[in-house]
Parts: C-alpha cells; sequence; structure tokens
C-alpha cells in the first residue's frame, strides 16, 4: 500500500525545492530588481558622486521622508487623476471612433490622413495651447493625456475591424442582425485583444502627457516635484519622482495584463 501522507510530504517538498523555487520568474525578477539596486548603491557610494547619480539609500529615505509628511500621496493622486481620467477618456472616444471609422469606410478613407498626421505631430507641442485653452487645473493635464492616447485606440481598432473576417459579418446582417447587435457580438470580442493592447501602449503616454502638463504649468505632482528638485540641483529628488513612476507604470501594466488574462481565458 501506498502511504499517501508520505507522498503528500514528498510533493509539498519538492514544490519549495531550492532549484524549483530559483526557477521562478517572480524570484528571478526580485533578484535581478535587488542586483540592479546593490551594483547601484556600489556604484553611487564608491565610483560616481551622489550629485549626479544619487544613490538608492538616498531614495528610500526621501520617499520615507514624504510619505510620513503625506507629500508622497498628494503628488501621486495628482498625476494619478490626470493620467487616469484622460486614459479613460481617451479609451471611450478611442474606441467609439475606431468602431465608427470602420464602419463609414469612405469617411474612414477620408480622414485617415488627418488622424494620423495628429497621431504623428509631438503632442507636446499642444500644451501650451492646452495651457490656453484650459488654464493650468486639471482639465488641461487630463487633455494633454488625452490627446496623447485617444489616437492610439482609433487606430489599433480601426486596425482590428479591417482585419476581421466579413463573412460572418456578412452572414448576420443577411439574418436580420442590427448593427448594433454586430458590434456587441461580433465587433467588440473580436477587437477585444486590440483594445488591451492599447492600453498596454496607453499606460506610459497617459503618464507622459500628465507629467508633460505638469512641467509646463502646476503647483503639485511628480512632473512638478521632479521639476521643482531638477532646480534646486536636487538629484535625489529627481531620482525619487523617477522610481514612482517607473513603480506605478510597473503596477499599471500588470493590472492590464490581469485584466487581459482574465478576459481573453475564453480563447484557450
Amino acid at each position: 500500500m501506498v502511504d499517501m501522507t508520505t507522498t503528500a510530504a514528498e510533493v509539498r517538498a519538492s514544490r519549495w525545492s531550492p532549484g524549483r523555487v530559483l526557477g521562478s520568474l517572480f524570484v528571478q525578477q526580485t533578484l535581478f530588481l535587488a542586483a540592479a539596486l546593490g551594483l547601484w548603491e556600489f556604484l553611487g557610494a564608491y565610483v560616481v558622486d551622489t550629485f549626479w547619480s544619487s544613490r538608492p539609500s538616498l531614495i528610500g529615505e526621501r520617499l520615507w521622508f514624504l510619505a510620513k509628511r503625506g507629500d508622497l500621496t498628494w503628488h501621486m493622486s495628482a498625476t494619478l487623476t490626470e493620467a487616469g481620467l484622460g486614459l479613460a477618456l481617451g479609451s471611450v472616444i478611442g474606441v467609439s471612433l475606431g468602431l465608427l471609422m470602420a464602419r463609414y469606410t469612405r469617411a474612414a478613407r477620408v480622414t485617415e490622413p488627418l488622424f494620423m498626421g495628429l497621431y504623428s505631430l509631438p503632442r507636446v507641442a499642444l500644451a501650451p495651447l492646452f495651457i490656453l485653452w484650459f488654464g493650468i487645473g486639471l482639465q488641461a493635464k487630463v487633455m494633454m493625456s488625452f490627446s496623447m492616447v485617444v489616437f492610439v485606440f482609433v487606430l489599433n481598432v480601426l486596425e482590428g475591424v479591417r482585419a476581421l473576417d466579413r463573412d460572418p459579418i456578412d452572414l448576420m446582417k443577411t439574418m436580420g442582425a442590427s448593427n448594433r447587435y454586430i458590434v456587441r457580438r461580433v465587433l467588440l470580442p473580436a477587437v477585444l485583444t486590440w483594445i488591451i493592447a492599447s492600453f498596454r501602449i496607453s499606460v506610459g503616454l497617459a503618464l507622459i502627457g500628465a507629467l508633460v502638463g505638469e512641467l509646463i504649468g502646476s503647483s503639485r505632482g511628480l512632473g512638478w516635484y521632479i521639476e521643482r528638485s531638477a532646480g534646486q540641483l536636487d538629484t535625489t529628488g529627481v531620482f525619487t519622482g523617477i522610481i514612482v513612476l517607473v513603480a506605478i507604470a510597473m503596477v499599471a501594466n500588470n493590472i492590464v495584463a490581469l485584466v487581459s488574462n482574465r478576459l481573453t481565458r475564453w480563447r484557450a
């Protein structure tokens, strides 16, 4: 007779074996990050002047100081609000415009060169106009983030619809299906992967838009803090703002990846 207790224990032990733990992707990523921070700390302490590169230990102290004062939450909430609202607005309008352009192909051909031109335009050039139109408050930063992401959604959704097989759609039309039904049951599920890809691209772009708006005119936010630190030759402050932005982008991309896995699980 097989000893089930021993077998179960052996299975549990095998799961936590050193080779298996070290082979975990999360562990490897953590070790890589720790090694990179350790190398940075060593170089900042013994090779490069901290005026140019700062050190992770100094950045950690600054983060703790800002967190205790409440400044970290204050600046993060401003940047996250601006980028989040711009991303949400850009995704809704971008997906809607992409579907409309896919539906009215003649209008799409007429307007697509303009969309491509606006998409290729460095949106930093629009920042002074947004400041003039909307002031230095929340609206200008939201519109800056919106302008960074909306064309990504429009063009990706449009290409996703164009890549579809038209035969099932034509068949549904001959069976009397309404356009709304086709959009809800066929087009949106089919372009879902394109929309998710747009979100992954647009997370960073939305943050860039918020930061550009803060750099041009603001009194709070991570972009404002980075600019203020640079003006005071505070390298640690600059790197602190950058590290927080990197952390936000990593978390946001992981959230998008988790949502993507849930929404596309049915394809497996």
